[in-house]
């Protein structure tokens, strides 16, 4: 039902000129005969774990491997075509694909390993505002971004969502805000691996299907507030350890 809903609605906006804040150009699913030797080592890996946890849930069927790693080139090729070619020393700029992809993963098994489905969401997502904060491959090298972001090699999830996770902390939750102080680890650091890992390792994966769902249905800020409610549920083991 997630997997229609979704798709229906990311569907209607991206047909809509007012919803669609990214132009794409209409791009062409490669061959399907992709073997996961074409990834890399850590891209491997990924569609390991993905594949491992897509069974355990029941979701994916034996050959979803090969599924996967389609949908993973593909993505790779259709973000490949809005990125700009940067002169930097930062070993994340060296690369096309930044690291392994979780929410391209979290669709794939929301839709079931439908490989098609997914390319086809994905692609038609991208044009939506939604798709720089919730799928983070989609801004990496990104000719949207001025040079400065980009050489820079922060993503803008970084220094828009994480920020306002922290300016939001100082008011809602004092407490836990100068713990954080305190400790010397910044609320930031910890919202951008959550974010990056689509929560994947930190949260049941029916609060993560919610998660993504919220943000595309009510819009990206939706991400900041879902920072903020775990920073909530977690505040008397975050102040206990600051005590210890």
């Amino acid at each position: 039902v997630l997997a229609e809903l979704i798709e229906k609605f990311v569907s209607h906006l991206s047909e809509s000129q007012t919803d669609c804040y990214f132009s794409t150009e209409n791009y062409k699913a490669m061959d399907a005969d992709v073997k996961k030797e074409n990834l890399s080592s850590v891209q491997q890996l990924g569609v390991e774990m993905t594949v491992r946890y897509g069974k355990y849930l029941n979701l994916l069927k034996e050959d979803a491997e090969n599924g996967l790693c389609f949908v993973l080139m593909n993505c790779e090729e259709l973000l490949k075509q809005q990125q700009r070619s940067v002169v930097s020393s930062l070993c994340c700029l060296q690369e096309h694909c930044a690291g392994y992809d979780w929410f391209a993963s979290s669709i794939f098994l929301i839709m079931s390993g439908d490989k098609e489905k997914t390319v086809t969401f994905l692609q038609q997502f991208s044009r939506l505002l939604v798709s720089a904060f919730l799928w983070l491959p989609r801004l990496h090298l990104s000719m949207h971004l001025p040079v400065s972001a980009v050489e820079y090699g922060i993503h803008p999830v970084y220094f828009c969502s994480a920020h306002h996770v922290e300016m939001l902390l100082k008011a809602e939750l004092p407490l836990v805000c100068s713990a954080f102080h305190m400790s010397g680890f910044t609320p930031s650091q910890i919202c951008l691996q959550w974010i990056t890992q689509c929560f994947w390792n930190y949260m049941d994966w029916s609060e993560i299907c919610h998660y993504i769902a919220i943000c595309i249905f009510l819009g990206p800020d939706y991400q900041i507030y879902m920072c903020i409610s775990v920073f909530r549920h977690l505040q008397q083991d975050i102040l206990k350890h600051t005590e210890a």
